[in-house]
């Protein structure tokens, strides 16, 4: 999945200045930085496979700060220019940076500011990300990074648009990806924007890649998020919600165990994660869906009871923006993956359903976020309906915290869950879920 803005005429119809040249890339390489990342831009942009069909660029290699740049495992890398190379290159590539809490060089950041200035395309791949946000670069734009680093990025950068659910953003003369892979994702992307699907297909076929691949981040979520939530107060209230998921409540109820009024709620809540409450409340309870599907006998409507949806239709609904899967076609392919015989204990009884440790796989395509109703939100406070007992463990307060995050990748049901990340910006027709 990937967002092609078409909010952004005047980025995209900037001319370069200068001696900056359209086909010269420069990579912009930091001490610290993950060499799977670092190694992508090289490897796309620096070899010749004019043989193959693609179209060479001119690639340089630039260190942000003073060498030997020391990256994964201890290798010590030279790179051959500094960050005076940069005023030649058409596009800028930043691939990742050592720290999403440590500032970068401020040499390097107006390097970066002067390229975008005079026309150039900025690229960040994941961590990059952070980097370009503290030049200003991503100030009042959609952008992305890997979805466990996204609360952190809008957390920290709040004028900035985060949607962690895409594999990469594209707003013209600014660009970011998700996490690692993501990034070959993007510069595919970058090479068909230059030179056409061809050529892309071809750089696609040497890399054994797809040429554009479906679905964002959502089927790679995890609960993590950066420990300094752990210590927040709302991490309380976090703990209470996830131990009763089975229950029919809502985010005013949240509101007022935390002693806030709706609106100061929404906006601590959005300010500590990124993330909208009811955004959040929705995703945990279709977590939730997901576990008792996969360990338990219960039917469909027995599920959503458990989890706190009014009905089963609600369930499904939000079960399928998420996942692209109805819950009883994702239960079926959850155990047709599971040898006969082996057999997992019952979220609540200590019954056992056939099957064995291990992730599910993706079924089908998750869904393009939609701005329906909230037929499916949680109702007042109250018991699931036949359903009291909790089938959520008790959680520590940094077990609840690190929940917070797994909203941030997500699709909500309705407009004002959904804004927290993706902006009121248009994307070309057919875009957003072809890539």
């Amino acid at each position: 999945m990937s967002h092609d803005s078409t909010a952004a005429p005047e980025a995209a119809a900037r001319k370069l200045s200068g001696r900056r040249r359209k086909e010269i890339v420069a990579v912009l390489l930091f001490s610290g930085g993950p060499i799977f990342e670092s190694s992508i831009p090289l490897s796309v942009f620096g070899i010749d496979r004019q043989d193959a069909g693609v179209p060479r660029y001119r690639l340089l290699v630039c260190a942000g700060e003073d060498g030997p740049l020391r990256t994964t495992g201890g290798l010590e890398l030279t790179a051959p220019h500094g960050l005076e190379a940069i005023s030649r290159a058409g596009t800028v590539v930043v691939p990742a940076w050592r720290s999403i809490t440590s500032p970068p060089p401020e040499e390097a950041l107006d390097a970066l500011r002067r390229a975008h200035e005079e026309g150039a395309r900025i690229v960040g791949l994941c961590t990059g990300a952070f980097v370009l946000a503290a030049a200003g670069l991503l100030d009042g734009r959609p952008a992305t990074t890997h979805w466990m680093y996204a609360p952190t990025l809008a957390k920290r950068y709040p004028s900035v648009h985060v949607d962690p659910r895409e594999l990469f953003v594209d707003d013209g003369d600014v660009l970011t990806s998700a996490g690692t892979a993501a990034g070959i994702d993007l510069c595919l992307h970058i090479v068909r924007t230059d030179h056409g699907n061809e050529a892309a297909g071809a750089l696609a076929r040497r890399l054994v890649v797809p040429p554009r691949r479906s679905g964002g981040q959502e089927r790679y979520l995890d609960r993590s998020l950066p420990e300094e939530i752990g210590a927040d107060p709302l991490a309380e209230v976090v703990a209470w919600a996830l131990e009763h998921l089975h229950e029919q409540f809502d985010v005013e109820t949240l509101a007022a165990r935390a002693y806030m009024s709706r609106r100061t709620f929404d906006r601590r809540f959005r300010s500590l994660t990124g993330s909208a409450p009811l955004q959040w409340l929705i995703t945990q309870r279709v977590l939730q869906a997901q576990r008792l599907l996969e360990t338990s006998d219960y039917s469909v409507d027995e599920v959503a009871g458990r989890c706190g949806f009014r009905s089963p239709v609600a369930l499904r609904g939000h079960f399928r923006r998420q996942l692209g899967s109805s819950p009883a076609a994702y239960r079926a392919a959850y155990r047709a993956r599971r040898p006969q015989g082996e057999r997992q204990p019952d979220a609540d009884t200590g019954s056992h359903s056939p099957g064995q440790s291990g992730q599910p796989a993706p079924v089908g395509q998750p869904g393009h976020s939609g701005h329906g109703g909230q037929s499916g939100a949680p109702g007042p406070a109250g018991n699931s309906g036949g359903h009291p007992e909790n089938p959520v463990p008790m959680q520590s307060r940094r077990a609840a915290a690190s929940a917070i995050g797994s909203s941030a990748s997500l699709s909500a049901p309705a407009d004002h869950a959904r804004e927290a990340y993706v902006p009121s910006r248009a994307s070309l027709p057919g875009q957003r879920s072809g890539m």
